[in-house]
């Protein structure tokens, strides 16, 4: 979990690649309730950033196939449209699956099903440069309408949804993952793993650092 910009997407393909090829991913904006009913004008009035805009039935009910064993049909989501596209993605069950998304910590129903959470915390002004840069690049967005959505919604949501579900994560990241660092969780993850058992009561980071608690 984190902030939109914080760096969730990137850090997990970057643990998923280090885990290959026993680690997946799976993304909550996939899950984004499809709009297609609305029209443009009322699709553009409402409140992305609030966590009611998810789907939560169907992220729960492909978790639970994927720790099931079975493989799970995710949902595609157009961001330029705000609707949920015809196509469909097949996703295989891995030992390990990372999730990344905005609110994983809200729902008790939600928040059972993980293993181990990690939240990024990151600065607003540099969070507000990495999605002026996703969404001109990927979603269709002008400069000004980015800045503003960031300032009216995307902000006051962080601070009412977001930022208190760092009080429950198992880990902390402040700043930027290092090399070593994701080096070193990817290797006491894979040692849980191997062990099926989890570090989740003894792990906690500081500023980023591991401490591990007997």
């Amino acid at each position: 979990m984190g902030g939109s910009g914080s760096g969730k997407s990137w850090l997990s393909e970057r643990l998923a690649r280090v885990l290959a090829p026993n680690a997946a991913r799976l993304s909550l904006d996939d899950f984004y309730r499809d709009r297609s009913h609305l029209s443009p004008a009322r699709r553009a009035r409402l409140n992305f950033d609030h966590p009611r805009a998810i789907d939560w039935l169907r992220l729960g009910k492909v978790l639970k196939r994927l720790l099931a064993g079975s493989l799970v049909r995710v949902p595609c989501y157009d961001f330029k449209t705000h609707s949920r596209m015809e196509k469909q993605t097949i996703l295989k069950p891995k030992p390990i699956i990372f999730v990344e998304g905005l609110w994983l910590l809200r729902r008790p129903a939600i928040r059972r099903l993980f293993s181990l959470s990690i939240f990024l915390e990151c600065p607003s002004g540099t969070r507000l440069r990495r999605r002026i840069a996703r969404d001109l690049a990927a979603r269709g967005r002008t400069r000004s309408s980015i800045s503003a959505q960031f300032r009216k919604s995307v902000e006051p949501m962080h601070a009412r949804y977001v930022a208190p579900q760092a009080r429950q994560a198992d880990i902390i990241f402040k700043g930027n993952c290092s090399r070593r660092q994701i080096q070193n969780l990817a290797k006491h993850i894979r040692s849980g793993l191997k062990s099926r058992l989890w570090l989740r009561a003894g792990l906690r980071t500081v500023s980023g650092r591991f401490l591990f608690i007997p």
